[in-house]
């Protein structure tokens, strides 16, 4: 009897919950700030609830109890939505001042028409007579069930790799831009997103795999599907509460409106002697405030304050920096504080601080970005190098 809470039903069932919870939650703090971050998470915790749910009611009982429910017309497979709604929650908080445009509803396109064509064939059939009777009416059965359903199969793996692609792609896209901006990129990086698309990317090759089996080889019940739910409400709800518990909002605000030049490559120095717009004078300018001003100290450092500082535009800065030091933002504000690292290690320092206590005198924000950093630049951790300082 409905309903039945058992060992399948109750897990999802408490993750469906607290997935609703963050739901409300987020919405909630949508309407109040605006923030198209926290609509389109809410949007992508809903949809997982909603198809969870439909999981969730059967193991309790739903179907056996209610013979006649008419569930199955609404049971729709929520990949069609829910790849674009990840792909534009990632674009909103890695984009500069993102807006929702009339253009970003063609990502729903195949969406809507899939509901429509649900609620029409579900129109249809109520108007049938014996519809009540019955459990799915005369175009369930035989437009849905026997070709529209196979039709969707083939269209939805490719429909999901390719957002799959298009959201790596921008995620990584957004790092190597904030490499260019920022001296201490570890609260940016964003992290926990890349995790995200990648047990994202996991399930759906999982559940892949599944259908494939189960299509092919062997029929696979509830049961042997439940993993595979209760593992994407799971990952859903990690990314719901993080989402929540963390401001994305400055990140939305982050000025990416002009593109670095690249690094000068050898062959290249003579053509970029020709055609760059900075005098020897503005590299000596910005040469003094790392060398004699010290600003690298100050962790929060980016490209603008520094161009502010040395009285020029962020796009002259960056060509000072890619084209006269042979270096991307990141890396040439590090040299500095992994050089001051090494001058207080000369000095004994660590006698007196941590090498974590010493990175942060040195301008240095987080253990990870200075482990990584010193790693980077002089192939040895900061542990090894100390060693060989004393030896």
């Amino acid at each position: 009897m409905f309903p039945d809470f058992n060992k399948w039903s109750l897990p999802l069932l408490i993750l469906v919950l607290q997935g609703l919870v963050f739901t409300v939650l987020l919405l909630n703090r949508y309407f109040k700030k605006r923030n198209l971050s926290d609509l389109f998470l809410g949007l992508i915790l809903l949809l997982t609830c909603y198809n969870q749910t439909c999981y969730t009611v059967g193991f309790m009982g739903w179907y056996d109890t209610f013979r006649t429910t008419k569930i199955n017309y609404f049971l729709i497979n929520i990949a069609v939505g829910l790849a674009p709604l990840i792909y534009l929650y990632v674009k909103s908080i890695t984009t500069s001042n993102f807006k929702f445009k009339r253009k970003h509803w063609w990502h729903f396109s195949l969406a809507i028409l899939y509901v429509v064509y649900r609620l029409s064939i579900y129109t249809y059939d109520a108007l049938q007579p014996g519809f009540n009777d019955t459990q799915n009416g005369v175009l369930k059965i035989e437009l849905d069930e026997a070709y529209v359903q196979s039709v969707m199969g083939y269209v939805e793996t490719p429909f999901m790799l390719m957002y799959i692609a298009f959201t790596f792609q921008l995620f990584y896209n957004y790092r190597k831009k904030i490499i260019q901006y920022f001296s201490n990129t570890y609260k940016l990086e964003l992290n926990w997103i890349l995790s995200f698309l990648i047990l994202f990317s996991l399930l759906f090759l999982y559940d892949t795999i599944q259908d494939i089996i189960g299509s092919r080889f062997i029929d696979l019940g509830y049961q042997e599907r439940w993993w595979l739910n209760l593992t994407m409400a799971i990952v859903m709800l990690y990314i719901g509460i993080k989402g929540y518990f963390t401001d994305t909002t400055k990140l939305n605000k982050l000025d990416f409106t002009f593109t670095p030049k690249s690094i000068a490559i050898p062959d290249e120095s003579k053509d970029l002697e020709k055609e760059k717009s900075f005098s020897e004078e503005q590299v000596a300018i910005v040469k003094d405030l790392m060398e004699v001003e010290k600003v690298y100290l100050n962790p929060e450092l980016n490209l603008s304050d520094l161009a502010k500082m040395a009285n020029m535009s962020r796009a002259q800065l960056s060509e000072i920096v890619n084209s006269a030091f042979d270096k991307n933002f990141n890396d040439f504000v590090n040299t500095y504080r992994v050089n001051a690292f090494k001058n207080m290690l000369k000095e004994d320092k660590h006698k007196q601080l941590s090498l974590l206590g010493i990175a942060q005198e040195c301008g240095f924000n987080s253990k990870a970005t200075f482990n990584r950093v010193f790693k980077k630049l002089t192939n040895y951790s900061p542990t090894e190098y100390l060693k060989t300082q004393l030896n």
